[in-house]
């Protein structure tokens, strides 16, 4: 019994080691959304950092900056989200797709 108990905390440990390594990883990769046909676009990391933030002069209008907000959030929240999906992709490969509460 207590050989099998090992065996499993090997195991979690090697898992533990595998996932800080891809966590090191993901702060390196990048994902990048637009909106507005690409008037503003947004990039992030698989830390969830918003990294960068372009806004093209064309769509900067000071008598519509309610437009130009909705794009910048737009941008952002789509970064956001293809870094969450980044985060599940690669994690997913080191957990075969179990879904470990407190990883990522």
């Amino acid at each position: 019994m207590a050989k099998g108990l090992g065996n499993i905390m090997k195991q979690a440990q090697q898992m533990q080691a595998k996932i800080a390594r891809v966590q090191q990883e993901l702060e390196t990769k990048e994902v990048e959304a637009t909106a507005g046909g690409g008037m503003v676009t947004a990039r992030a990391n698989g830390k969830q950092q918003l990294l960068g933030l372009k806004i093209e002069k064309a769509v900067v209008d000071p008598e519509d900056i309610e437009m130009l907000q909705d794009l910048v959030l737009a941008a952002v929240n789509e970064a956001i989200k293809k870094s969450q999906d980044m985060i599940q992709e690669e994690m997913s490969k080191v957990t075969g797709g179990m879904n470990i509460p407190g990883m990522f």
